[in-house]
């Protein structure tokens, strides 16, 4: 093969690409890295980190207007939403920074620029950078996309920043509307109503399924919409957004739920209805690289149709999460490095977290999945108002539900809302991996008192075994 200048070029520094780009020169490889706005990618700079930032400023408020329960009196509380921000903001920044600094230590070159590919005769890949001073070009044996998405928005209605809202407005506004429309109950959606409702925004959500958090169990959903209703967020599902007309400092929504149109006057709206894969000027018409439904198609190592071309993370089918984009990297640069044995991502095995108060975490099949599979089930469920650590903590609303398959012990899938479910649900993800049934979680001692003794009673009331539910 010609020289080249890299082994591997990664296109894009979020978590799927760094991590690409450091396990790649841990094995050996000279890797460049190309990222044409911040390390981190919209994960750490505009995502999972700071959203968790400003979920934790809402929480504590929220724990504030509670203190008389534990015999405290707190009054004259004031809030400064540019604070909150700015903190958010300080916690990205620092770990931008650290980003930097694990790929200067393993010795990756950093590109900041937009990367491209660019068609040759031969076998090699040549990248197209442009910076803000010129266009460079560099070659590599093979290139890694990790380029992730953006907001999705609708035909008639777009985000502009300042009466309608994408994810980043969200995050900085100026300051706390009075009220809010969200649109859309994924995650996104759900963690936006949670923070803006414990900041006392009055908040409505609108899902077009019949159902808040469609793709988590049903048992889940319902708990999580009696606690946002009970904490005044009003939640309208079937329910479709017509049409949106912007003011100077307020919006009208039409809404159609069961054919019935119905207006809705708020000072935002907040657009969370998924995302559009960036697939945008990477050159890729010139490749064999196919598109499916906006997003890239691999094989079952990240490879594209492309030989030497491989993507991973939001550019890829879903599910669309910074953690599934970090194990791609690794294992396709385990791949293009010729490791053997190597094992395919199971997607029944991702751990999904929404960070709401109640949060949510799940892994595996839904109850109407396994059912829809005609499995025989056996299932079991342990509300939290019967753990003494939730109790304790004041945080005893919510469930863990777990699913197994009754002929071979196989746990299906889990399902939990409630206190820091999103820590528990490693657990699960553990007991799938070493393909653990009920017998060995059965007899797993855990310790007394924990929120993770929950775990240990769904389980044994799946069979008929709970001692104290």
């Amino acid at each position: 093969m010609t020289d080249v200048d890299y082994d591997l070029i990664v296109i894009g520094g979020g978590p799927g690409g760094y991590v690409a780009a450091i396990r790649a020169s841990q094995l050996g490889m000279s890797v460049a890295l190309v990222e044409d706005k911040h390390l981190g990618g919209i994960c750490l700079n505009w995502g999972c980190i700071p959203t968790k930032a400003l979920l934790r400023a809402s929480e504590i408020r929220h724990m504030l207007d509670n203190v008389d329960e534990f015999g405290f009196t707190v009054s004259g509380i004031k809030m400064d939403i540019n604070n909150i921000t700015k903190r958010s903001r300080k916690v990205a920044s620092q770990l931008s920074s650290g980003i930097s600094h694990l790929l200067k230590k393993n010795k990756i070159k950093v590109f900041e620029g937009f990367g491209s590919l660019v068609k040759v005769s031969s076998n090699v890949k040549k990248i197209r950078i442009k910076t803000k001073e010129n266009n460079i070009e560099k070659t590599a044996k093979n290139v890694i996309l990790a380029t992730g998405a953006r907001s999705r928005n609708l035909p008639f209605v777009s985000s502009d920043g300042v009466n309608i809202w994408d994810y980043k407005t969200a995050m900085t506004p100026p300051k706390l509307p009075s009220s809010l429309i969200i649109v859309g109950s994924g995650a996104i959606g759900m963690e936006f109503a949670s923070f803006y409702n414990d900041l006392g925004v009055d908040t409505t959500i609108v899902e077009a399924l019949p159902s808040i958090l469609p793709n988590e169990d049903t048992d889940i959903s319902k708990i999580v919409k009696l606690n946002f209703e009970k904490r005044g967020i009003k939640i309208k599902t079937s329910s479709a957004l017509k049409s949106v007309t912007t003011k100077e400092n307020s919006v009208s929504a039409e809404i159609i739920t069961n054919e019935k149109v119905e207006t809705i006057n708020s000072e935002k709206l907040i657009l969370a209805i998924g995302i559009i894969a960036n697939t945008e000027k990477l050159g890729l018409e010139d490749f064999n690289i196919k598109i499916d439904k906006g997003h890239i198609v691999t094989n079952e190592f990240l490879e594209t149709d492309e030989k030497g071309v491989y993507a991973i993370g939001d550019i890829t089918d879903g599910p669309w999460l910074a953690h599934k984009a970090s194990h791609e990297g690794v294992l396709c640069v385990e791949k293009i490095a010729g490791h053997q044995n190597l094992k395919p991502i199971d997607k029944t095995s991702i751990p999904g977290c929404t960070y709401c108060r109640p949060q949510v975490a799940s892994i595996g099949m839904t109850e109407t999945q396994a059912r829809s599979k005609n499995l025989n089930l056996k299932i079991g469920k342990f509300p939290f108002i019967g753990n003494g650590k939730a109790i304790a903590l004041g945080d005893s609303e919510g469930l863990i539900k777990t699913i197994f398959n009754k002929d071979t012990g196989e746990l299906i899938g889990a399902h939990m809302v409630g206190p820091e479910v999103t820590e528990l649900i490693q657990g699960f993800s553990i007991a799938k991996k070493l393909e653990t049934t009920e017998h060995e979680l059965m007899h797993t001692i855990f310790p007394h008192p924990t929120l993770s003794e929950g775990i240990h009673e769904s389980v044994l009331d799946a069979y008929n075994q709970a001692i104290h539910y």
